[in-house]
């Protein structure tokens, strides 16, 4: 096979950045899976993930970890922090576990939605101690439930061509 997309969504924000992914990718030969599932190898990989906590899951940590002389391309979502800079740090955290022998094609990232109680959480934080840096928290999840978008998903195809003309 050409091309794997396999992606860990919690939310189902990096299941829709996965699909449009995938769609962008040329020919036949390419699958997409959940990284529960995965079944097969490919060339390259388009590895999607979720913000926990300034990096990925386990199960993606495993599957980069795993991966030998493979063509990696990583992809993410990210319900905290809009900035490219916040972006960058993520990117650099996930990238690590991608082993020396892969071919390292980029990343993607775009914010995306939270979860409902993410909110309430902050709330709560707002009333103990109604301070800029709980304000921007709300901010952030408010401006994430418009993501990802058509933008997101432009940008995510775009960024598909740039990997398809490394290789």
């Amino acid at each position: 096979m050409d091309y794997l997309v396999v992606y860990s969504s919690k939310t189902g924000n990096t299941e829709k950045v996965a699909m449009a992914i995938f769609n962008a990718l040329p020919g036949k030969s390419k699958d997409v899976q959940r990284v529960e599932e995965l079944k097969g190898e490919a060339d390259t990989y388009f590895v999607g993930f979720w913000n926990n906590r300034g990096t990925c899951s386990g199960e993606i940590v495993e599957l980069l970890s795993g991966l030998s002389g493979k063509k990696v391309a990583l992809f993410g979502t990210c319900g905290m922090g809009g900035s490219q800079e916040y972006f960058d740090t993520v990117v650099n955290q996930v990238e690590a576990f991608i082993p020396d022998d892969c071919e390292y094609l980029g990343a993607f990232m775009c914010a995306g939605k939270m979860p409902p109680q993410i909110l309430e959480k902050y709330k709560q934080m707002q009333k103990v101690n109604d301070n800029p840096q709980v304000r921007m928290m709300i901010k952030a999840y408010e401006e994430g439930m418009l993501h990802p978008n058509n933008d997101d998903f432009r940008h995510a195809r775009e960024f598909v061509e740039q990997v398809i003309g490394k290789e």
